[in-house]
């Protein structure tokens, strides 16, 4: 059975876009990739603070 995926459009400056770009490739990701890593990142650091999200 395949897993949830949500899409997600993201309006932002070209600029940043093409540094995030960069610092995924750096990074041996694709953009998406490396956007998913920073979000489980901040979820994670979120949750050691206040607790664990759960939903019903």
């Amino acid at each position: 059975m395949a897993h949830d995926v949500s899409k997600f459009t993201l309006r932002t400056d070209a600029e940043l876009m093409k540094k995030f770009r960069y610092i995924a490739e750096y990074n041996a990701r694709s953009a998406n990739r490396e956007l998913e890593v920073i979000m489980r990142k901040h979820v994670k650091e979120f949750e050691e603070m206040h607790g664990e999200i759960v939903f019903d």
